[in-house]
């Protein structure tokens, strides 16, 4: 797909496929959005949040970066994008749930095993250094020799729970959790088969979102 490919795209969008929301956008412009969802994703251009959900406009407040990672709370007068999306949708849209989703394959997880040296890269370098500790954990864990592909899928699940740390670093979150008002939740897409998990925090464990049984 090439620039011309998205314009094309945009006029079978305005001509065919925006007739079927647009009553829904004009009500979205007359009342504003109140999506209840804020949900972080990967950058990752194999990953829809809104297609995988089959969310509708105006339901998902969607924040996505590279590796879909949370920085913690740091209140500085720096410039904090994934901060301030996180901000802004407790405080100001009120969601009720903050969902982080990881993804198989994901490229950022398996950088954060290298070592970068490009220059060009050096903000790239800085951003994976808050999955660190995820892998950190996983080295600990997973002693011995394990298949890369074991290792990186691990890590992959092991980084949405430490972000989801990261997350209750922030007093607002924190304190509508404590009260009952927000939720946070875990996933993890599998990209083949879409097949997609949710963290148990009883068991410590990622399950199937929709039983085989």
């Amino acid at each position: 797909m090439d620039i011309k490919d998205l314009i094309a795209g945009y006029e079978t969008f305005k001509d065919k496929k925006f007739k079927k929301y647009q009553n829904r956008f004009i009500d979205l412009v007359k009342k504003g959005q109140h999506p209840k969802i804020l949900f972080i994703a990967c950058s990752d251009s194999r990953v829809d949040p809104s297609l995988i959900t089959d969310a509708s406009p105006g339901e998902l407040f969607i924040l996505r970066n590279v590796g879909n990672l949370v920085p913690p709370y740091s209140p500085d007068n720096d410039y904090h994008g994934t901060a301030a999306g996180i901000e802004y949708a407790v405080s100001v849209l009120k969601v009720t749930d903050i969902i982080v989703c990881g993804h198989s394959y994901c490229g950022a997880i398996d950088e954060m095993y290298h070592n970068i040296t490009d220059p060009a890269l050096i903000h790239v370098k800085k951003w994976l250094e808050l999955g660190h500790p995820a892998c950190e954990y996983v080295q600990k864990t997973m002693k011995g020799k394990v298949p890369k592909a074991q290792k990186l899928a691990m890590t992959e699940r092991i980084s949405v729970v430490f972000q989801l740390a990261n997350l209750l670093t922030y007093p607002e979150v924190s304190r509508k959790v404590d009260l009952g008002e927000l939720s946070l939740r875990g996933w993890y897409y599998k990209i083949k088969k879409c097949e997609l998990e949710y963290y148990d925090d009883a068991t410590m464990t990622f399950k199937p979102m929709i039983s085989d049984d």
